[in-house]
């Protein structure tokens, strides 16, 4: 198991920035996308936010709403995003919709959509609950055209990281509903639109803290986990850990912020490195005076080789 420390590439300059930054997304050269998913505690909106690494400049666009997620799209103001209960493509520079959008009916109250992963040209997410306690939330499926999205399961509480994986001729999702701390494997039929039984492929419930955002490696051999701490800890990590057997095979510790929120690799500069985002959420002002880091954008070395091509969503 190696273990690896990741450095502040990006400090958000405003608090309501660096409340709780995730899903990172490599946008351009050198760039990557965000979303802070509230400015604030009993914030009600949140944003998209554009990085240049180099020049630390940040473009940001304020939603109405809180999103989940924003994935880039062949239309620079155009993201793949999810906001409250809606799920469509969203120009930010004009603020609105662009064609049809889906909305999530039939939930209870108190649940806003979450982390997604791309599924075609559409997105397969989940929702959670706000207050991080009921069974309320789910997992659907949203393609162009969908103005309802597609129930896919029930049952969930904090619907976060996801990966679409193909394997011996088959597609499987991926997917962590944090309060279980596990990550399982569900056969997943984009054509008939449906899930199969889950199996846990890790297993996290010894750890004490929360896992969030997922990425896989290069290989796809392996994923790696943002940790999310909610404990009064000097470092937050992200871990990578065998789909094989489940074994823990590295760290990357985030010093001065423990909660980390999301993974990215990304060919910055012709190498891969990971990014990490991390939140400042729930925390006191004498947490935040003993982790000056929390909120920022963290940067790590790996030793993955060449990245694949970032393939763009086309905006219909």
């Amino acid at each position: 198991m190696s273990e690896h420390s990741a450095e502040v590439v990006f400090r958000p300059t405003s608090d309501a920035l660096a409340y709780l930054p995730e899903g990172p997304c490599q946008y351009g050269p050198g760039q990557v996308s965000w979303v802070a998913i509230q400015h604030g505690g009993n914030s009600r909106e949140g944003s998209i936010n554009v990085l240049d690494l180099a020049s630390g400049e940040n473009r940001h666009y304020v939603l109405p709403g809180r999103p989940g997620f924003a994935f880039p799209t062949d239309n620079p103001s155009v993201f793949l995003t999810g906001l409250e209960r809606k799920v469509g493509f969203f120009d930010v520079e004009s603020a609105s919709w662009v064609g049809t959008f889906g909305e999530v009916e039939g939930e209870e109250e108190g649940t806003i959509i979450n982390d997604g992963v791309i599924c075609g040209n559409g997105v397969l997410f989940g929702t959670k609950d706000v207050a991080f306690t009921d069974p309320k939330a789910g997992l659907y499926l949203w393609l162009p055209g969908m103005n309802v999205v597609t129930h896919l399961r029930g049952g969930q509480t904090c619907s976060n990281g996801k990966v679409i994986l193909l394997r011996e001729g088959g597609s499987y999702l991926l997917d962590i509903d944090t309060p279980t701390k596990v990550v399982v494997e569900y056969p997943f039929d984009l054509e008939n639109q449906r899930l199969g039984d889950p199996r846990t492929v890790v297993d996290l419930q010894e750890v004490d803290a929360y896992p969030d955002g997922m990425v896989i490696t290069p290989d796809e051999k392996s994923v790696i986990i943002a940790i999310y701490n909610p404990n009064d800890v000097e470092s937050g990590e992200a871990r990578q850990h065998s789909l094989a057997n489940g074994e823990l095979e590295a760290v990357w510790k985030t010093p001065g912020s423990p909660r980390v929120t999301c993974p990215l690799l990304a060919e910055i500069a012709g190498e891969a490195v990971l990014l990490l985002t991390t939140a400042v959420e729930h925390m006191s002002a004498e947490e935040q005076a003993r982790h000056p880091n929390a909120g920022c954008l963290f940067q790590a070395a790996t030793p993955f080789g060449g990245m694949a091509a970032v393939e763009r969503l086309e905006v219909p």
